[in-house]
């Protein structure tokens, strides 16, 4: 793996990770792949088959079973496209626990590396793609916000109450870093980049003064 070229971002929810991600695989001209979509996507999955999402060998069954692409047109689940379903705050809410199963995560990563060599490479983003999927990385980022800057842009992007949102976050960032498979983390050797306060150019300019020293 060591041969690709793989700029890997991880990061906690609503530090920009997807915006900075895509537009860096454009600038770059490499292929982008969201990660986190492919957990959403087992989760819509799963609630559209009335799978329990406790049931964790039914959910990585599942998981291990489905027609999944994921790409710059969208996110199709068995030939449904799924692009906005796994938005949704139902799947929102219940993704945590899919994320958390380590047959699940075994079976993605297993693609996502896929993904990479049939490429060359690429941009991945999510939250264990320094420390577990790409550990020898190009370049591993740590892209991060202050709690009431990531839960603005949410709101920004999608409405809703900011003080419910930044909760929201707060959580799911206490879930995503204390899971006992993967947890989110700083990767080693990685970069970590506070986009709070700063432009989206701003940030890709950055990245970039980076990967001209790697």
């Amino acid at each position: 793996m060591s041969s690709l070229r793989v700029i890997a971002i991880d990061g906690p929810a609503g530090a920009g990770k997807s915006t900075v991600a895509r537009a860096l695989a454009q600038r770059l001209g490499l292929e982008y792949l969201d990660t986190g979509a492919m957990y959403r996507a087992v989760t819509f999955a799963a609630l559209r088959r009335g799978i329990a999402l406790d049931d964790t060998a039914a959910v990585a069954d599942l998981a291990a079973s489905i027609d999944l692409v994921v790409g710059d047109d969208g996110v199709v689940v068995d030939g449904v496209d799924a692009t906005a379903a796994i938005r949704t705050p139902e799947v929102t809410r219940s993704v945590a626990p899919v994320a958390s199963n380590s047959a699940v995560r075994a079976e993605l990563v297993t693609r996502q590396r896929q993904w990479a060599r049939l490429r060359g490479g690429g941009v991945l983003e999510g939250r264990d793609i320094g420390t577990v999927v790409f550990p020898d990385a190009s370049l591993k980022l740590y892209l991060t916000a202050s709690p009431r800057t990531r839960a603005e842009r949410r709101v920004a992007e999608a409405g809703g109450d900011v003080d419910e949102i930044e909760a929201a976050i707060a959580t799911r960032d206490l879930a995503d870093s204390t899971r006992a498979d993967s947890p989110l983390r700083e990767a080693d050797g990685s970069v970590v980049v506070d986009t709070t306060g700063m432009s989206i150019v701003e940030v890709l300019d950055h990245i970039e003064a980076l990967l001209r020293t790697t």
